[in-house]
């Protein structure tokens, strides 16, 4: 679908390196990556809807847009990614990878047909000290959808998307992981609880559907460390379905929350890969195309 590492990095760069560190402690900088987010969906032909509140006396929001459904339009696919940045990091992988897919993945499905609505959000204060707590954006969206009674379908985090490398030893895992899984860092991970499992095989089997990319998967407890950590955890905690794509973060990336987390680090021709395989993977999602394999 048109997804290209050019524009890609411009993303990136813009969130990470002109506008940098961004959270609470840098509201302008924070402020800043929300507008560009609103002006890119903008100039898409989206109407960008705001859900604004206060976190430690600070005015924050989450920015929502919906591609709408053409004849199953109360069943949702959501996509989100978070923008802030962790305090002293610039957050290149973390998370401005994940909105930059998010920002193209919306532009490619701006003039694609989709039976169920695809709804896209950049959610804000994913990271500490918000993480897991009720300030966290994630949350305060999951609260007010399952209040509303929205029929979210599945919940996709898109968390860390950047960096790959094909060294022998490069990826590391939770104990006795590494005996089921690649040590090569250079596959993009789908990630679920035990609830969402067959949301997963069927994610997993769209995905593999439309790109060559390599791919692992794992449906987890949740205590399993990293498995929940990212905006998906928020659902989960309000009982929808939900999972993580991610390159698997500080289990292979050396610059993990960081200052070193910078635009140059990443790979943008994998990167490029992964999110054409997620956007292809959406729309066949989202137009319920696939199945998932019966084991």
């Amino acid at each position: 679908m048109r997804i290209t590492a050019s524009k890609l990095k411009v993303h990136v760069q813009k969130l990470a390196a002109e506008i940098g560190e961004r959270n609470v402690f840098r509201f302008p900088a924070l402020d800043e990556a929300a507008d560009y987010i609103r002006k890119e969906w903008t100039e898409q032909g989206y109407e960008v809807v705001s859900q604004s509140y206060v976190a430690k006396g600070t005015p924050c929001e989450n920015l929502e847009i919906t591609r709408w459904g053409e004849s199953q339009r109360q069943q949702v696919i959501l996509v989100g990614a978070h923008y802030d940045s962790v305090s002293g990091s610039p957050g290149a992988d973390d998370n401005a990878s994940g909105v930059a897919a998010l920002l193209e993945i919306s532009r490619c499905l701006a003039s694609v047909s989709n039976e169920r609505t695809v709804r896209f959000v950049a959610f804000v204060n994913e990271e500490p000290p918000f993480f897991f707590w009720q300030q966290m954006g994630s949350m305060v969206y999951a609260r007010a959808a399952r209040k509303r009674g929205d029929d979210i379908r599945l919940m996709m985090s898109l968390e860390m998307l950047g960096y790959y490398d094909k060294r022998p030893n490069s990826q590391h895992y939770p104990p006795l992981f590494r005996f089921f899984y690649p040590d090569c860092a250079d596959f993009i991970a789908f990630v679920s609880n035990l609830r969402s499992r067959g949301q997963l095989r069927r994610a997993v089997a769209a995905f593999r559907s439309h790109s060559d990319f390599p791919i692992e998967h794992v449906a987890a407890l949740s205590i399993v460390p990293g498995i929940g950590f990212s905006d998906h955890l928020s659902f989960w905690r309000q009982g929808f379905r939900a999972l993580m794509v991610t390159d698997t973060a500080f289990y292979r990336y050396p610059y993990y929350h960081t200052p070193w987390d910078v635009p140059d680090k990443l790979d943008y021709e994998a990167f490029a890969c992964v999110t054409e395989g997620l956007c292809e993977a959406i729309v066949a999602l989202a137009n319920d195309s696939v199945r998932a394999p019966s084991s």
